[in-house]
Order: structure tokens, then sequence, then C-alpha cells
């Protein structure tokens, strides 16, 4: 080991520099190696660049953001960055553009390859504020690019307001999008899901679900309605098959109030035929719900008709209008319409082409237009018109004045009588036919004559009588046509009778007796199977099936001491409305 000369101690402590042993020879910043004892350009070099270093990084970390540009300007010896770890660079790249200088300024030493420990310390001295000066350029460049990304941030931000509209109005466009998009992937999926099952029917399970599906409709059209619900249950494919209205129309056709008439005419299209015949089950068994649509302060004899989502009833001398909601147990409570222009109370009326024909106590008949505020009221009987029909156009009419009345419904001759009928008894009920070629009146039975009698509507003769073994006093309160050669009757004799004009006038086909004795004043069937009757005494509703003599159930809708009857029964597929004295009943069997 060769010792430093004896002034170099001094001016090395001057220096900051180490006096000692000397490590492993550094490159110089001229790419070469000095000697060990001569303090020129190698091992303090470096180590006094990174010292310097590591106070920068000190400094920047304080600063809070300048600290990676100082790191990256000023990085030096024997580190390669600001992680500290050693790398293959040189002496002169980490002293930087300083060290340059600082070896142009000692051109002799360098080419003598040493020189003095003072010579060697300014040497050293110069690249530290040679490198520090770069590291300020650098800093500069730094900070000239964050002012441009300020500005250019500002920039942004004044135009963020409309491309953000933009952006917006594209979303939007792309949810709405979206959302077609997915329909018609759901869609297809569907699609593909049956042909999957389909294809799986067919080439797996028994051999029956290989057969064509009319001939499985047939096989499945043997089935009842407990078979076909739990063959339902096995897959999804049988479930969509046994859904089919060509399976249940059968069950629906045999089924209370499904919708089906006797002839096998389907009143309701647009509604699955296995819904419809859940439903009906309700009836059959007598699961309903009671409630009330409307009430009265004072007694009333209402009389109502439905048309589509409307209701139409009678309170006092008007007739007022009122909307179902969608669940067609409730309503609206502020009418539609109010129609008015009787004096009396109105008695009954009906609904025929777009007008409604009202009858009232004051002897008068009103013609209202429904969708108009046209009125036209003209004097009909003499007494209080009881009851009235109206069919193509022509107007049927009875009255307590023991008359019935024929007019016609065209505007230009409403008012001119067309015949006028003696019937020798009050005329309490009315019908038309449904070909427009006779009409049946039911009379109070107070003499030697069947209270039921068949007029030519054409001439005003009577054609026949109905029935010879009614008692006397059994009037007939309410009448209705189900098809042209079939009808319904009820009234004071406790009896509801069916009659068909092709087999016999003189006798029923079919009669069922009120168990309580009580009067019935008015009756409803679905065109089938069930019949409603509504019954004088506590308002009692009976239901009945046709095919049966016995009563299925009776809802009593009065619970009060007041006895009322029942003055009018309409029914749906889904609910039945009862019109009391006092309130306006609803039975709902859809949700019971």
């Amino acid at each position: 080991m060769v010792s430093p000369p004896p002034g170099a101690a001094a001016v090395a402590a001057r220096a900051g520099l180490r006096v000692g042993p000397a490590p492993r020879p550094l490159m110089g910043s001229q790419g070469r190696s000095g000697p060990p004892g001569n303090g020129g350009p190698g091992e303090g070099e470096g180590g006094e660049a990174r010292k310097l270093q590591e106070g920068r990084v000190a400094r920047g970390k304080r600063r809070k953001g300048k600290g990676k540009g100082k790191a990256r300007a000023g990085q030096g010896g024997r580190g390669s960055g600001a992680e500290g770890k050693p790398g293959p660079q040189t002496a002169k790249e980490a002293a930087g553009p300083g060290a340059d200088a600082g070896a142009r300024a000692c051109p002799r030493e360098e080419a003598e390859g040493g020189g003095s420990a003072e010579e060697g310390a300014r040497g050293i001295v110069k690249g530290v504020e040679g490198s520090a000066g770069a590291g300020k350029e650098a800093q500069g460049r730094e900070y000239g690019k964050k002012e441009e990304w300020r500005v250019r941030a500002r920039r942004r931000e004044g135009a963020r307001p409309g491309r953000a509209q933009g952006r917006r109005g594209q979303a939007w466009a792309d949810i709405a999008g979206t959302g077609v998009a997915m329909a018609a992937a759901a869609g297809e999926e569907e699609k593909e899901e049956a042909a999957r099952e389909s294809a799986a029917r067919l080439a797996a399970g028994p051999a029956l679900w290989r057969l064509p599906e009319e001939l499985l409709l047939l096989i499945c059209s043997y089935l009842d309605m407990r078979a076909l619900g739990r063959l339902a249950q096995v897959c999804r494919w049988l479930r969509r098959f046994t859904s089919c209205d060509l399976l249940w129309r059968r069950i629906a056709r045999a089924s209370l109030n499904s919708g089906f008439t006797r002839l096998g005419t389907d009143l309701m299209t647009s509604v699955p035929v296995k819904e419809r015949v859940k439903v009906s089950q309700n009836w059959r068994l007598g699961r309903c719900r009671e409630g009330i649509l409307l009430k009265w302060r004072c007694s009333q004899m209402p009389w109502m008709q439905l048309e589509d989502d409307s209701l139409y009833i009678s309170q006092a001398n008007f007739i007022l209008a009122y909307q179902f909601r969608p669940d067609g147990a409730s309503l609206n409570r502020r009418p539609l319409g109010v129609f008015a222009g009787h004096d009396e109370d109105v008695c009954h009326f009906v609904l025929a082409n777009s007008h409604i024909v009202s009858a009232g106590g004051d002897g008068k008949i009103g013609v209202h237009k429904i969708h108009s505020t046209f009125t036209v009221k003209y004097s009909a009987h003499e007494q209080e018109v009881n009851c009235v029909d109206c069919k193509g156009g022509i107007i049927v009419s009875g009255s307590r004045d023991r008359t019935a009345k024929v007019w016609p419904l065209a505007s230009g001759r409403l008012g001119q009588c067309l015949h006028t009928i003696q019937t020798e008894d009050r005329v309490w009920s009315i019908a038309i036919s449904p070909l427009l070629s006779s009409f049946v009146t039911g009379t109070a039975c107070c003499g030697h004559f069947s209270p039921l009698r068949i007029w030519d509507l054409n001439s005003g003769q009577l054609m026949t009588h109905l029935g010879s073994d009614f008692p006397p006093g059994a009037g007939v309160l309410d009448v209705m046509y189900e098809s042209p050669f079939t009808l319904l009757s009820c009234g004071y004799d406790t009896y509801v009778r069916y009659w068909d004009l092709r087999t016999s006038v003189r006798k029923c086909v079919m009669e069922w007796e009120e168990p309580h004795d009580s009067t019935l004043y008015c009756l409803q069937t679905d065109g089938n199977h069930l019949l409603a009757t509504g019954s004088s005494y506590y308002g009692v509703v009976r239901l009945w099936d046709r095919r049966q003599r016995a009563c299925l159930h009776a809802f009593p809708l009065t619970s009060t001491p007041l006895s009322s009857p029942v003055y009018c029964l309409r029914l749906t597929t889904k609910h039945l409305y009862a019109a009391l004295s006092y309130n306006l009943h609803v039975l709902d069997f859809q949700n019971p």
C-alpha cells in the first residue's frame, strides 16, 4: 500500500475526502482509472455526486412532485437511478456535463494521469457545480412541460359541457339501442330454446313424444283438467304444449262462465282458454271476494248495463256512466257522463247503437247519444213505463197502463208509434227476439191467460202463449232471449223457467225453484251453463248450474237489518255485479 503525501491529507480533509486505503479503482471522468493516491477524478468524484443526489432526492420529495425530474437530471456515481442500484455507467455519465468542464479546465493533470489533491478537489467541485446547473436546466424544462399541460387542460375544461352533452345523448342512444338489441336477442334465444327442446324431444324420451303434434293434440284432448295440469309439470316443452287453446276448449265449454256459449262461440278470444278455466273453478266452488262499488244515501231501484270497460247505472232520474279500473273490481269515482231528462225515476234502460234508451216513471221514453249531448224525450204511455228494449232500430216499451208499443229509433221518426198492443194486464218485462221478428211480454198474470205471450213485431198481432199452468198472480218480472228459439223467465212464482220454442210452447223444458220461496226479481246467464238470480229478501244472489236442479251457492249481500231485493244482475267471466237498494256490490271470482 502506498501512503498519500503529507500535504494531501489536510487538503483532502478540507474538501471532505476520505484518506485511507483506497478501494477498488473506479473509472475517471475520461474513461480510465487514475492512481489511487493522487485524488484525481475517480472515487471522490463519484461519492460526492452520490451524496449530492441523495440530498436532492430528499428535497424533491418534500417539494411534492419535483423530485422525479431532479432525480433524472442528477443521476451519478455508482447508482443507476433513484433505486440506488449499481450499474455499468461511467463516472463521466454520473458526474454529468459539469465533469467535462472540470476536465477541460485541468488538461495537464488529465494528461499526466494525476495531480495534487487540491487540484483534484477543485475539479470535483467544478463538476458538481456543472451537474447542479444541468439539474436546474432539466427542472426548467419539466416546469415548462407542466405549464403546457395545464393550458391544455384548461382548454379541455372549456370544451367539456358540449362534449358532455354529446356523450350523454350518445349514452342514451346506446342504452335505447341496447334495449332493442336485448329484446331481439331474447326473442331469438326463446326461439332457439324451443327448437333445441323440440329437437331433444325428438331425439330422446318416450316414443310417444316423437309423434307429430297433431296426433299428440288428439291424444291429449281426451285428458281431463287435472291430468293436463300434471302433464304440464313434466318439462317446459310439455308446459307450453298443454297450454294450447285447442286442448282446453272442450273443458271450457263444459265449465261455468268460461266465455263460451251453448253453441260453442268464443266470446273472449283475447284471453287464453286455460286462464278462463282456472277462474271458472272459482265459480263452481263459490270462491270469491265481496266488495262495494257505490253507495246511496236513500233507497233506490237501480238498473244497470255493462259495455266494454264502462258501467251505466240509474240513480233516481239520472243515468251515470263510470269507468272500471284495470282490475274490474273497482270504479273511478268521477263519472264519465251524466244523462238526464226524466222528471221521475228511471225504471229501465238499454244500450243500443251508441244510444241509451230509457223508460221513466213519468210515462216518457228518453233517447240519449252516448258520445254527445243529444237527448230526445217524448211521451209514450199514460202511466209509468216499466220496461223497454231496443234492437235493430226498433224500440218496444211496456207500461202499467196495460199496453205495449213499438217505436222507431230513426232520428227523423222519434216519437212516432208504429203499433199499440192491448195486453189487458200490466206489463213488467219485455224482450225482442234476436231474429227481429217478434217480441215477448211478461205481465202481472191477473187474468185468465198466460203471463208470457209472443207478438209479431211487424204487425203487432199475438203469435202464441207460453205455458198453461201459471197460478194467479205469477207475474213475470224478468225475461230474456238466450237464442232465437230459447228464453228464460222468472217472477213472483219463485221459479226460473227455461223455454224452447222448437219443442213445446205449453210446457217449459226445465225449471229451478228458489229454496226460500222468495220472489225472483232478475236473472242473468253466461249463455251456457251458469245461471244467476236475485231474490227479494236480504239481497241473496244464487248461482245455478243448469245441468243440476239444486242451487250451487248463495251469497247474501246485505248485512244490515234492512232487507233489500236484488234489482239487477250483470256478470263477466271474472266478476258479478248486483244492484240493491243502497249499494252496488261486486263479487270478484278472479282474486278470491
